[in-house]
Order: structure tokens, then sequence, then C-alpha cells
């Protein structure tokens, strides 16, 4: 039996990072509980503090297939290199040359929201750009 899980960012601004990759993946902010209009509703409904609102944004696949994606607020910024990083998948099952085009094209619409390119790479067929979003996470577009 498979588990459900999902992926948790480390982030100075979790609603900032959150967008940022709501606007890669096609994703949408987490909807409240049933029976809210809103998080603040939920959140004044079970006493969260108004200071710590900010300490977390989730977003989710529209279609409700894909992981969910939680950002939480550290206090510390990145330091080292990710142990371990999203590819965003854009030219699957294309012919290399359409493979290419369509990644180099997702990347430069990925920069426009605020990412770095860092380098592209070409290998067995493969062909993939590595970057860093808005907080310096590393991430791959092939």
């Amino acid at each position: 039996m498979s588990e459900s899980f999902q992926v948790t960012f480390d982030a100075a601004n979790p609603q900032r990072l959150g967008e940022f990759w709501a606007a890669v993946l096609g994703y949408v902010m987490q909807p409240p509980p049933e029976g809210f209009d809103s998080w603040d509703a939920f959140l004044d409904s079970v006493s969260w503090p108004a200071d710590q609102r900010d300490a977390m944004y989730a977003i989710v696949d529209p279609e409700g297939t894909k992981p969910r994606l939680l950002f939480q607020k550290v206090p510390e910024g990145k330091t080292a290199k990710n142990r371990v990083h999203l590819d965003v998948n854009v030219g699957a099952g294309l012919p290399h040359d359409e493979r290419k085009s369509a990644v180099r094209t997702r990347a430069d619409e990925i920069v426009a929201l605020g990412a770095t390119e860092l380098r592209t790479a070409e290998e067995n067929g493969e062909y993939w750009i590595v970057m860093q979003d808005i907080d310096g996470n590393e991430f791959c577009v092939q």
C-alpha cells in the first residue's frame, strides 16, 4: 500500500513562496476547511494567535491528484544546497527538439515569476535547466 505525502518547504515568507510555486505548478491556495468562508474565520474558531497567521501557507493541485505543498516559516535562511528538489516536467513525451523548446519556454516564464536560472544540462538524450526559486531553493525544469 502506498502512502500519501506532502512536500514541505522552509520559508522566510510562506505565502510569497507558496504563491510563486502555485504559479509554476498551476496549483491553488488550499481552501479553508468546510464550513468556513476564509482561513481567518477558521483560525479565529481555533483561537490561532493573530501574530502567527503567517506561519504556514499551503497550495494544492486543483484536480486533487498531486501532492499538497506546505510552506512553513522558519527564522533562518537557506545555507546549503538542497538535499531534495522538485523537477518540473514540461517536456515529457515530446521529441527531443520540441522538448528542449518547451523546457526553454517554461524556464523563461518561471524566470519572469522571479526565479533564477543557474545552468542548462544535456546528458544521455535528456535536457534540463537548473534553477532557483525566489528563496534560493534549487529545482529543475525538464
